[in-house]
């Protein structure tokens, strides 16, 4: 068995510390090293090195091949992000020429995890479903109405999560209202999506082919060159004509095959913004609810993440809910509840032209 583990996001919430050069999954986010280091190294109980493909940007190679310099993972450089359905079928069919016919695990590289065996254990129960065919993917069991993600439904009106282990999928749902999410964790038959899955190099294959006609050409043009070395102008050639398209949505949304998902309950977070960043370090909070980094002065300060990375002292008085990062080259400063909205900023930075902060 082989896991894909995907690497080529831009991390674009988590400016100005995340750039173009260096994005979430290099940077040492949760304060235990870059994180697609960490999330390898969760998987290592179940992966040998050269069972684990990593796939990411072509402008990530240099910083993946130093990290990884004394370790036998196998690194594919995608030229051009294409978003997660073209990754995932690049890693399923070079998992195909690697003599990998058993299920294969994809997952992104930017995610926290606080319980790895427990999550092991769910790919291991996803794994012995999934290679009778199905693509098997793992639902975060909720823990608060959030808004930030995306859900799944099971089709069992009250199944016993820890009887079964997996449960037929009805529905993928996108990011609902604040009184939907609380409508789901009511109900109880919706799970978080973490956007990880397990299945056969063929089924994945097999899918792309129905739906995405297009990127299974593109695929099949790349076969009789992995491998040699032609490889990377082939590769480059075929995503340079490929659309842009998730997983879920090329996929998942439109399948007609059985899907199943296996309840997952161990610790996971997104990290996907500063503000999931401070709720997940509760535990480094000062009385007052505040979250510091580096050098740095809080007085009379509430529920602020203030971080200096910029190598100098920065001091705060009367914030309330504030964030403040502070980097060489540039300074955020925002209401700590709207740092997913941290992307307008990103927006404004390319219409100005400003591609040296990007």
């Amino acid at each position: 068995m082989y896991v894909v583990i995907m690497a080529g996001g831009s991390g674009t919430r988590f400016w100005p510390v995340s750039r173009k050069a260096k994005p979430k999954q290099f940077l040492d986010i949760t304060g235990k090293g870059p994180m697609v280091l960490e999330t390898c190294g969760r998987m290592a109980p179940a992966f040998k090195d050269e069972q684990i493909i990593l796939v990411l940007g072509q402008e990530h190679m240099e910083e993946a091949t130093a990290l990884f310099r004394e370790r036998r993972v196998h690194i594919l450089a995608e030229p051009v992000g294409r978003n997660t359905a073209p990754c995932m079928g690049l890693g399923a069919i070079y998992a195909s020429h690697l003599g990998c016919s058993d299920p294969v695990a994809f997952l992104p590289a930017d995610h926290y995890v606080s319980k790895p065996a427990a999550l092991l254990e769910s790919v291991r129960r996803a794994t012995e479903i999934a290679a009778s065919g199905p693509i098997v993917t793992l639902g975060i069991v909720p823990t608060r109405p959030e808004t930030g993600y995306g859900y799944i439904q099971w089709s069992e009106e009250r199944p016993d999560f820890w009887e079964q282990k997996a449960y037929r999928v009805k529905a993928f749902v996108e990011k609902p209202t604040l009184d939907k999410a609380k409508q789901y964790l009511v109900r109880g038959d919706y799970l978080w999506n973490a956007g990880i899955f397990v299945a056969t190099p063929q089924t994945i294959l097999k899918e792309i082919e129905l739906h995405l006609p297009r990127l299974y050409r593109g695929l099949t043009r790349l076969k009789p060159a992995l491998g040699t070395d032609s490889f990377e102008n082939v590769l480059e050639e075929v995503y340079e004509k490929l659309e842009s398209v998730s997983f879920d949505y090329g996929i998942m949304e439109r399948t007609s095959s059985p899907v199943f998902v296996v309840p997952c309950d161990c610790g996971w977070s997104d990290v996907g913004s500063w503000e999931s960043l401070y709720e997940l370090r509760e535990e480094d909070h000062d009385d007052k609810r505040n979250l510091t980094e580096g050098e740095c002065l809080v007085v009379d300060c509430k529920g602020t993440f203030v971080s200096s990375r910029g190598g100098r002292l920065v001091s705060c008085l009367g914030l309330k809910n504030c964030l403040v990062i502070d980097t060489p080259e540039a300074l955020l400063v925002a209401d700590l509840k709207k740092s997913q909205e941290v992307r307008k900023i990103i927006d404004l930075l390319k219409r100005s032209r400003k591609d040296d902060l990007l």
